[in-house]
């Protein structure tokens, strides 16, 4: 799957997971997802948000560092998932 793709199914994917509004095209790659400044999630949207990609891209994220780490916009997230996934 192409990276560009993979940020197209990510945000579709987090609409649709966090039950929010608006379309993916609103959601930009660097738009934090925490803070106002971003999408405003919090720490049940996180722990949602690991569990997308545990079912959605069998990635499993145990330590609390490494969803800091995965989860700032759909750029991170997107990076994470292609590395991780080439690991297995």
């Amino acid at each position: 799957m192409e990276t560009a793709d993979l940020k197209q199914e990510l945000k579709e994917n987090i609409i649709k997971f966090l039950n929010l509004t608006g379309t993916p095209a609103e959601i930009k790659d660097d738009t934090g997802f925490f803070g106002e400044a971003g999408l405003g999630l919090d720490s049940i949207d996180s722990l949602e948000l690991i569990v997308m990609m545990d079912r959605q891209y069998g990635i499993k994220i145990n330590d609390p560092k490494e969803g800091r780490k995965a989860l700032v916009d759909i750029n991170t997230m997107a990076a994470y998932i292609v590395e991780h996934r080439e690991k297995k």
